[in-house]
């Protein structure tokens, strides 16, 4: 049996202003320190092998804060990085709602792609073989995996057997922990968008 701790970065420093994406050098904000390090604290009793991180800079400052208290190296995965948001990349959310390409990603995320971008179907296929192949390599382990909301959320969609078009019932906030467990007989999903307590963030 392998426990994955889907883990969504912490607040980063334009968080909510704009599509941030594949941008670099976007790392976390104070809060976002905070909260990555309510995440090392909630781990920091559980027996981790791996800690796996997208190469975004605000995925490996949160896993990095979280291996700190876990003394384990941080592997980065170029298939765990957030959706190629493509031309929505660094514009405002106000401006994304004004291309007309909007409406049909908002509504119906099964067939839609960003213009120039990724699809989400594309996302979900990515982040399934990646946890199929940590499967492989931790067939009996515990693993961290540090990643983006979209990216989480199209995990636990596959995993919940659930279309990808009713993304917007699940919430992954920042510093979420969602568990998904791979076995033999199957997959299931014992925890979902769990947050940090208030007093764990400090």
């Amino acid at each position: 049996m392998t426990l994955f701790h889907l883990v969504r970065h912490g607040e980063h420093r334009l968080q909510g202003g704009l599509a941030a994406g594949r941008t670099p050098g976007i790392g976390l904000s104070p809060q976002g320190r905070r909260e990555a390090a309510a995440v090392a604290l909630r781990l920091a009793g559980e027996k981790i092998d791996a800690i796996y991180a997208s190469p975004l800079d605000r995925t490996r400052e949160t896993a990095e804060i979280i291996a700190r208290g876990l003394d384990l190296p941080v592997v980065i995965r170029e298939d765990l990085i957030e959706i190629d948001f493509g031309d929505w990349t660094g514009l405002t959310f106000d401006q994304v709602r004004t291309d007309k390409r909007w409406e049909l990603w908002r509504s119906c995320r099964s067939i839609a792609a960003i213009p120039n971008g990724e699809s989400w179907r594309r996302v979900q296929e990515r982040i399934v073989d990646a946890l199929v192949d940590l499967r492989r390599r931790h067939p009996d382990g515990t693993v961290v995996v540090v990643s983006h909301g979209d990216v989480i959320l199209a995990a636990l969609l596959f995993a919940l057997g659930m279309p990808l078009d009713l993304y917007n019932r699940i919430e992954i906030a920042t510093a979420s922990l969602s568990t998904v467990r791979l076995d033999d007989g199957g997959i299931r999903v014992p925890t979902v968008n769990e947050r940090p307590r208030a007093a764990e963030l400090g």
